[in-house]
C-alpha cells in the first residue's frame, strides 16, 4: 500500500522531499509559505488516514522553502479519532519512501513545567508514552527498520541545537522539555497531570510520540517543537477547551513559523 501511495503522489510532483514537516493543532501557517507547492488531500492518498480533529485540515503539501525540498503534512490522524497505532504513523512510512531523512514534529501542548507559560515554544528533548500502545506492535517489516529500535535519542540533540541557535538568532525564547503523550480526546485530570510530572513529564498532548517511534524506526532524525496553548489541568485554576489551544496556536503559529524558515537550511544538510 505504501508503493501506491508514492506512485499517487509521483502522478502530481517529482519533487524529492529531503524534510519533512507535521504540523499540528492550528500550526499550519508554514504549508501557505512552500513554493511551487502542489497539494494533495489525504483522502486522494490510497491508505493514508483522514484528519477528522478541528484544526488538522488533512492535506500533503509538497514544494520548497528557502530552497529547501519539503513534504509537509497539514494535520495528522491521532490514535483517539480511531486509527490503530500503525496506521496513524502511515503518513511518516510513506515520507520515507519519498526521500526524507530528517522529521520536524509539532504540536499543541499544556504545560506541566510551571516556569511555561501559553504561546511559548518549548523544544521536545524526550517523551513519556502513556498512549498504550506502539505503532510497531505486531509483526515486524524488516524493510522498515528493526524490531527493537533504539530511543536514547528520539529527538536528535544536534537538531535542537540547530533550532537553540536559531531561535538565539530570531530573538525568540525557547524551552526545554519531555513530551507526555496522552490517548485522550478528553483532557487529563488533575490526578493525571500530578502523575505525568512524578514521571518526568513537562509537556501534555495529544499525538507526536507514534510519528517519532515510525520515524525512528526508520532511522529519520527527529525535531520536535510544541506550542504550549494552555496549562495543564490543575496547574492553574480555570477549565480546559480545545477553542482554547487554536486562539493561542494562531497567535503562536507567526513565531513557530519564523523558527521553522530559519533552522530549515540546516536541517537540509
Amino acid at each position: 500500500m505504501l508503493e501506491g501511495a508514492v506512485r499517487r503522489i509521483r502522478e502530481e510532483t517529482n519533487l524529492q522531499p529531503v524534510v519533512g514537516v507535521v504540523l499540528g493543532s492550528g500550526l499550519g501557517g508554514l504549508a501557505d509559505e512552500v513554493q511551487d507547492r502542489v497539494e494533495i488531500p489525504y483522502d486522494q492518498i490510497p491508505g493514508w488516514p483522514v484528519s477528522t480533529a478541528i484544526g488538522h485540515a488533512g492535506v500533503l503539501v509538497l514544494g520548497t522553502v528557502d530552497g529547501v525540498p519539503l513534504a509537509v503534512m497539514r494535520g495528522r490522524a491521532h490514535l483517539y479519532e480511531g486509527a490503530g497505532a500503525d496506521r496513524a504513523v502511515y503518513g511518516i512510512r510513506v515520507l520515507a519512501r519519498l526521500g526524507v531523512r530528517t522529521l520536524v514534529v509539532t504540536n499543541a501542548a499544556g504545560a506541566i513545567d510551571e516556569s511555561y507559560r501559553p504561546g511559548m515554544l518549548v523544544l521536545i528533548s524526550d517523551h513519556v508514552n502513556l498512549m498504550g500502545t506502539s505503532p510497531l506492535v505486531g509483526p515486524n517489516d524488516d524493510e522498515l527498520g528493526p524490531r527493537f529500535p533504539d530511543m536514547s535519542d528520539a529527538y536528535d540533540p544536534e537538531l535542537r541545537r540547530l533550532a537553540r541557535e536559531a531561535a538565539t538568532r530570531l530573538g525568540l525564547e525557547v524551552g526545554e522539555g519531555v513530551y507526555g503523550a496522552w490517548l485522550g480526546p478528553q483532557f487529563e485530570t488533575p490526578a493525571e497531570i500530578r502523575f505525568m510530572r512524578a514521571v518526568g513529564a513537562d509537556l501534555a498532548g495529544m499525538s507526536t510520540v507514534p510519528e517519532v517511534i515510525a520515524a525512528r524506526h526508520l532511522g529519520i532524525r527527529c525535531l520536535g517543537v510544541s506550542v504550549v496553548t494552555n496549562m495543564a489541568a490543575g496547574v492553574v485554576e480555570g477549565k480546559l477547551g480545545h477553542d482554547q489551544v487554536l486562539a493561542v496556536g494562531a497567535e503562536a503559529q507567526p513565531r513557530l513559523t519564523a523558527l521553522l524558515h530559519e533552522v530549515l537550511p540546516a536541517l537540509a544538510t
